[in-house]
Protein backbone atom coordinates (compact mmCIF):
# COMPACT_ATOMS: atom_id res chain seq x y z
CA UNK A 1 0.00 0.00 0.00
CA UNK A 2 1.39 3.15 -1.13
CA UNK A 3 0.29 7.12 -1.04
CA UNK A 4 0.87 9.56 -4.05
CA UNK A 5 2.88 11.70 -0.93
CA UNK A 6 5.43 9.23 -0.50
CA UNK A 7 6.23 10.06 -4.35
CA UNK A 8 6.17 13.93 -4.89
CA UNK A 9 9.86 14.14 -4.82
CA UNK A 10 9.68 12.51 -8.02
CA UNK A 11 8.53 16.09 -9.67
CA UNK A 12 10.49 18.48 -7.94
CA UNK A 13 14.06 19.21 -7.96
CA UNK A 14 14.90 18.60 -4.20
CA UNK A 15 18.74 19.64 -4.80
CA UNK A 16 16.68 23.34 -4.66
CA UNK A 17 13.68 22.47 -2.24
CA UNK A 18 13.13 20.04 0.48
CA UNK A 19 10.02 17.61 0.36
CA UNK A 20 8.38 16.24 3.29
CA UNK A 21 5.64 13.82 3.38
CA UNK A 22 4.20 13.46 6.69
CA UNK A 23 0.92 11.30 5.96
CA UNK A 24 -0.01 8.47 7.37
CA UNK A 25 -2.58 5.94 6.90
CA UNK A 26 -5.86 5.57 9.08
CA UNK A 27 -5.82 8.78 9.92
CA UNK A 28 -8.81 11.55 9.68
CA UNK A 29 -8.72 15.32 9.26
CA UNK A 30 -9.84 15.37 13.48
CA UNK A 31 -7.01 12.51 14.32
CA UNK A 32 -4.44 13.93 12.13
CA UNK A 33 -4.60 16.73 15.24
CA UNK A 34 -5.47 15.02 18.22
CA UNK A 35 -2.61 12.92 17.86
CA UNK A 36 -0.38 15.75 17.68
CA UNK A 37 0.68 15.26 13.83
CA UNK A 38 -0.39 18.67 12.77
CA UNK A 39 1.39 20.62 15.83
CA UNK A 40 4.59 18.83 14.73
CA UNK A 41 4.57 19.99 11.49
CA UNK A 42 3.41 23.69 12.72
CA UNK A 43 6.55 23.95 14.46
CA UNK A 44 8.73 23.97 11.57
CA UNK A 45 6.52 25.61 9.31
CA UNK A 46 7.92 28.89 7.63
CA UNK A 47 6.84 31.67 5.67
CA UNK A 48 7.78 30.59 2.05
CA UNK A 49 6.46 27.38 2.75
CA UNK A 50 3.57 25.21 1.02
CA UNK A 51 1.40 22.45 2.76
CA UNK A 52 -0.36 20.12 0.13
CA UNK A 53 -3.27 18.56 2.22
CA UNK A 54 -6.05 16.16 2.15
CA UNK A 55 -8.50 14.07 4.55
CA UNK A 56 -11.47 12.66 4.01
CA UNK A 57 -11.49 8.47 3.53
CA UNK A 58 -11.94 8.45 6.61
CA UNK A 59 -14.02 10.81 7.95
CA UNK A 60 -17.10 9.61 7.15
CA UNK A 61 -16.33 6.82 10.25
CA UNK A 62 -17.95 6.82 13.41
CA UNK A 63 -17.46 9.25 16.27
CA UNK A 64 -16.94 7.26 19.12
CA UNK A 65 -16.30 3.45 17.88
CA UNK A 66 -13.79 1.61 20.07
CA UNK A 67 -11.93 0.59 16.90
CA UNK A 68 -10.89 3.71 15.97
CA UNK A 69 -12.74 7.13 16.93
CA UNK A 70 -12.11 9.22 14.06
CA UNK A 71 -15.20 10.36 12.21
CA UNK A 72 -15.93 14.00 11.86
CA UNK A 73 -19.58 15.43 11.57
CA UNK A 74 -20.74 16.11 8.15
CA UNK A 75 -20.67 19.42 6.35
CA UNK A 76 -18.58 22.68 6.55
CA UNK A 77 -20.67 24.17 9.22
CA UNK A 78 -20.09 25.15 12.89
CA UNK A 79 -21.90 21.91 14.10
CA UNK A 80 -20.28 20.20 17.02
CA UNK A 81 -20.63 17.58 19.63
CA UNK A 82 -18.74 16.03 22.81
CA UNK A 83 -17.83 13.13 23.39
CA UNK A 84 -16.51 10.36 25.46
CA UNK A 85 -13.49 9.44 23.32
CA UNK A 86 -13.35 5.50 24.59
CA UNK A 87 -9.52 5.23 22.92
CA UNK A 88 -8.13 8.26 24.51
CA UNK A 89 -10.48 8.09 27.74
CA UNK A 90 -10.55 11.45 27.60
CA UNK A 91 -14.27 14.20 26.81
CA UNK A 92 -13.16 15.72 23.09
CA UNK A 93 -15.62 18.17 21.33
CA UNK A 94 -15.60 16.65 17.18
CA UNK A 95 -16.26 19.05 14.95
CA UNK A 96 -17.33 18.77 11.38
CA UNK A 97 -15.43 17.96 8.45
CA UNK A 98 -14.83 21.64 7.32
CA UNK A 99 -14.17 23.02 10.49
CA UNK A 100 -10.74 21.00 10.76
CA UNK A 101 -9.82 21.74 7.16
CA UNK A 102 -10.73 25.47 7.88
CA UNK A 103 -8.19 24.85 10.70
CA UNK A 104 -5.43 23.39 8.55
CA UNK A 105 -5.63 26.48 6.31
CA UNK A 106 -5.87 29.31 8.52
CA UNK A 107 -2.75 27.87 10.74
CA UNK A 108 -1.19 27.78 7.37
CA UNK A 109 -1.57 30.98 6.41
CA UNK A 110 -1.04 32.07 9.78
CA UNK A 111 2.56 30.40 9.60
CA UNK A 112 3.07 32.31 5.88
CA UNK A 113 3.19 29.40 4.00
CA UNK A 114 1.01 28.21 1.60
CA UNK A 115 -2.29 26.05 1.72
CA UNK A 116 -3.08 23.38 -1.10
CA UNK A 117 -6.24 21.23 -0.77
CA UNK A 118 -6.71 18.00 -2.35
CA UNK A 119 -10.17 16.50 -2.78
CA UNK A 120 -9.85 12.69 -1.84
CA UNK A 121 -8.71 10.20 -4.49
CA UNK A 122 -11.55 7.89 -5.22
CA UNK A 123 -11.51 4.42 -4.58
CA UNK A 124 -11.99 1.42 -7.05
CA UNK A 125 -15.35 1.95 -7.05
CA UNK A 126 -17.22 1.48 -10.66
CA UNK A 127 -20.80 1.88 -11.11
CA UNK A 128 -22.14 0.98 -15.24
CA UNK A 129 -18.70 2.31 -16.77
CA UNK A 130 -18.40 4.82 -14.39
CA UNK A 131 -16.02 5.72 -11.18
CA UNK A 132 -17.65 6.53 -8.27
CA UNK A 133 -17.05 10.22 -7.02
CA UNK A 134 -17.55 12.37 -3.83
CA UNK A 135 -18.84 15.02 -5.88
CA UNK A 136 -21.91 15.85 -3.38
CA UNK A 137 -19.45 15.02 -0.03
CA UNK A 138 -16.30 15.35 0.65
CA UNK A 139 -14.66 16.53 -2.52
CA UNK A 140 -17.06 19.23 -2.95
CA UNK A 141 -16.65 20.45 0.78
CA UNK A 142 -12.95 20.48 0.35
CA UNK A 143 -13.59 22.93 -2.36
CA UNK A 144 -15.59 24.60 -0.73
CA UNK A 145 -13.45 25.23 2.03
CA UNK A 146 -10.35 26.48 -0.68
CA UNK A 147 -12.85 29.13 -2.11
CA UNK A 148 -14.03 30.07 1.47
CA UNK A 149 -10.72 30.46 2.79
CA UNK A 150 -8.95 31.45 -0.19
CA UNK A 151 -6.70 28.26 -0.56
CA UNK A 152 -5.74 26.53 -3.60
CA UNK A 153 -7.73 23.38 -4.87
CA UNK A 154 -6.88 20.44 -7.23
CA UNK A 155 -9.80 18.23 -7.31
CA UNK A 156 -8.23 14.92 -7.61
CA UNK A 157 -11.41 13.14 -7.33
CA UNK A 158 -12.53 14.17 -10.65
CA UNK A 159 -9.06 14.28 -11.94
CA UNK A 160 -8.19 10.77 -10.72
CA UNK A 161 -11.40 9.10 -11.78
CA UNK A 162 -11.31 10.78 -15.12
CA UNK A 163 -8.18 9.13 -15.85
CA UNK A 164 -9.47 5.79 -14.55
CA UNK A 165 -12.27 5.30 -16.58
CA UNK A 166 -9.70 6.64 -19.76
CA UNK A 167 -7.90 3.26 -18.29
CA UNK A 168 -10.74 0.80 -17.81
CA UNK A 169 -11.92 -1.73 -15.16
CA UNK A 170 -9.56 -4.03 -15.91
CA UNK A 171 -6.14 -2.11 -15.47
CA UNK A 172 -7.48 0.25 -12.87
CA UNK A 173 -7.68 -3.12 -10.77
CA UNK A 174 -3.97 -3.46 -10.80
CA UNK A 175 -3.70 -0.60 -8.56
CA UNK A 176 -5.53 -2.04 -5.57
CA UNK A 177 -4.53 -5.17 -4.90
CA UNK A 178 -5.34 -5.25 -1.46
CA UNK A 179 -8.30 -3.30 -1.23
CA UNK A 180 -10.88 -1.16 -3.21
CA UNK A 181 -9.58 2.24 -1.37
CA UNK A 182 -5.45 1.77 -0.85
CA UNK A 183 -2.88 2.04 -4.19
CA UNK A 184 0.01 0.36 -4.64
CA UNK A 185 3.13 2.35 -5.88
CA UNK A 186 1.99 2.57 -9.32
CA UNK A 187 -0.87 3.81 -8.38
CA UNK A 188 0.65 6.29 -6.17
CA UNK A 189 2.89 7.55 -8.50
CA UNK A 190 -0.19 7.91 -11.34
CA UNK A 191 -1.91 10.48 -8.62
CA UNK A 192 1.46 11.87 -7.95
CA UNK A 193 1.82 12.90 -11.42
CA UNK A 194 -1.61 14.29 -11.77
CA UNK A 195 -0.93 16.10 -8.57
CA UNK A 196 1.81 17.99 -10.15
CA UNK A 197 0.31 18.31 -13.73
CA UNK A 198 -2.08 20.87 -11.89
CA UNK A 199 0.35 22.62 -9.69
CA UNK A 200 2.05 23.17 -13.36
CA UNK A 201 -1.27 24.71 -14.29
CA UNK A 202 -2.39 26.57 -11.22
CA UNK A 203 1.10 28.15 -10.65
CA UNK A 204 0.82 28.60 -6.65
CA UNK A 205 3.15 30.99 -6.02
CA UNK A 206 7.10 30.12 -6.76
CA UNK A 207 6.14 26.04 -5.67
CA UNK A 208 5.84 25.26 -9.64
CA UNK A 209 8.92 27.01 -10.97
CA UNK A 210 10.73 23.42 -8.76
CA UNK A 211 8.74 21.19 -10.61
CA UNK A 212 11.19 18.66 -12.71
CA UNK A 213 8.84 19.07 -15.86
CA UNK A 214 6.65 21.87 -16.40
Amino acid sequence: EWGWGSFMTCYFDTAKISVQNHAIGGRSSRTFITEGRWDKILETLKKGDYVIMQFGHNDASPLDDTARARGTIKGIGDDSTEICNPIRKIKEVVYTYGWYMRKYVKETKAKGATPIICSLVPRNNWKEGKVSRSADSYALWAKQIAEQEGAFFIDLNELVAAEYEQMGVEKVKTFFPVDYTHTNKDGAILNAGIVAKVIAQIKPGKLYKYLLTR
